[in-house]
C-alpha cells in the first residue's frame, strides 16, 4: 500500500496552455459560460472553442486575440499575458505584428462599430456633403439664393392672378350680345344715316343734336351705318359702353351695327384709316 501510494502524485501544477487559464479562473469566480458571454458579448461557442484552444475554428487571427483578450478582464486575468500566449500558440513571431496587435485596439471585435453604425455613418456623411454643396452654391451664387427664386415665382405667381382677374372683370363688365344698341350723339348737328342691309332700306337718317339717342329696332336683321363722324357718337349695349366706331373723322359706309358685330369691333382698336366711300355731309347729304 505504502509503495501504491508513493507512487502515486497527485498534479497541482497550474494550466498553462491560455484556454485552460481562462477556463480555470472562470470556474474559479463561480461563472459559467452564459455569463462570460453576456459580460463579453462574445458568442458562447467562441467562448468555448478558446477555453478548447482551438483558435483556428475562430474567424481569424484578429478575432482570437481580440475574444481572448475580453475573456482575459472579464475573469480578472492579465489579458496581455493572455494575448501573448495566443500569439504564441497562433505562431505570431513577427514583432511588428506583435506590436501592431498590441496597439490597435480594432483587434477587439466587440468594440468594432456595428454594421448598422457604419451605414447610419456613410448616410450622415452624405447628408453632409449634400449641405456642404448646396451652401456652396448659394455662397458662389447670390442670385440663386431659395429666397430669391421663391420671390419670384411668388412674383409670377401674382401676375398670372393679375391677368386672370382682369380678363374675369373684362368679361363680367362687356355688354351682352342681345342688349339693345344706342347711338348717341356727343355734339350737334352730326349726319348719321341707319338702314338693314342696304342704303334702300333706311331705319333713320338725321342731324342729330347733342345728346340725341336713336336705338337700333330689335326687328332688324343686318343693320348698318353710313357716317362722316364715326367718332362723335357714343355707343352702348345693354347700357355698357363699347368702343367708337373710330377715333377721328372719316367717311364710314356700310358698317354693321348689331350688338354681335360690335362686340367684335371692340376687341380690337378702332379704326382711325378712312374707309373707301364717298364723302358724307356734315350738315346732311
Amino acid at each position: 500500500m505504502a509503495e501504491d501510494e508513493a507512487g502515486f502524485e497527485i498534479d497541482n501544477s497550474e494550466p498553462t496552455a491560455p484556454g485552460e487559464r481562462l477556463r480555470a479562473a472562470r470556474e474559479a469566480m463561480g461563472m459559467s459560460v452564459d455569463d462570460v458571454s453576456s459580460k463579453t458579448r462574445i458568442p458562447k461557442r467562441h467562448l468555448e472553442t478558446i477555453e478548447d484552444g482551438d483558435f483556428a475554428v475562430l474567424p481569424g487571427r484578429t478575432y482570437a486575440i481580440g475574444f481572448s483578450r475580453s475573456y482575459a478582464r472579464a475573469v480578472g486575468l492579465n489579458d496581455e499575458e493572455i494575448v501573448n500566449d495566443v500569439r504564441e500558440q497562433l505562431g505570431i513571431e513577427d514583432p511588428a505584428e506583435r506590436l501592431r496587435d498590441g496597439t490597435m485596439q480594432t483587434e477587439d471585435p466587440t468594440r468594432l462599430p456595428s454594421r448598422g453604425l457604419v451605414f447610419g455613418s456613410i448616410v450622415a456623411a452624405l447628408v453632409l456633403l449634400a449641405g456642404v454643396f448646396a451652401f456652396s452654391r448659394t455662397f458662389f451664387d447670390p442670385g440663386g439664393e431659395p429666397d430669391t427664386l421663391l420671390a419670384e415665382q411668388e412674383e409670377r405667381d401674382l401676375a398670372e392672378q393679375q391677368v386672370a382677374t382682369a380678363a374675369t372683370q373684362s368679361a363680367s363688365q362687356r355688354p351682352v350680345a342681345d342688349g339693345p344698341v344706342v347711338f348717341t350723339s356727343n355734339e350737334d348737328g352730326m349726319w348719321i344715316r341707319f338702314y338693314d342691309g342696304n342704303e334702300s332700306d333706311i331705319l333713320m337718317e338725321k342731324l342729330m343734336a347733342r345728346g340725341e339717342r336713336y336705338t337700333i329696332p330689335e326687328d332688324a336683321s343686318d343693320p348698318q351705318v353710313r357716317t362722316g363722324r364715326p367718332d362723335a357718337f357714343t355707343i352702348t349695349i345693354g347700357g355698357q359702353r363699347v368702343a367708337p366706331l373710330a377715333e377721328d373723322d372719316q367717311v364710314m359706309s356700310d358698317v354693321e351695327v348689331s350688338a354681335q358685330a360690335l362686340l367684335a369691333r371692340d376687341a380690337t382698336p378702332p379704326t382711325s384709316r378712312p374707309q373707301a366711300g364717298s364723302a358724307a355731309p356734315q350738315g346732311g347729304e
